[in-house]
């Protein structure tokens, strides 16, 4: 999935939040993610993307 596809972007946090710098624990609550296996649809913004790539050790983008 390329960053321009569709109008929102599905996530997954896949990973626990434990142990992770509080910046880190900041952008996955902004992306709105709350427990490990929650997806939330979120839009395709580059603030968005910004979050995503900042924790991408810890979510994962889903089809």
């Amino acid at each position: 999935m390329t960053k321009n596809d569709n109008h929102t972007i599905k996530v997954k946090q896949v990973r626990s939040l434990s142990g992770i710098r509080e910046i880190h624990k900041k952008s996955v609550k902004g992306l709105g993610l709350r427990k490990i296996n929650h997806v939330v649809e979120v839009k395709n913004s580059p603030e968005n993307w910004g979050m995503i790539n900042k924790v991408k050790h810890v979510v994962k983008i889903v089809d």
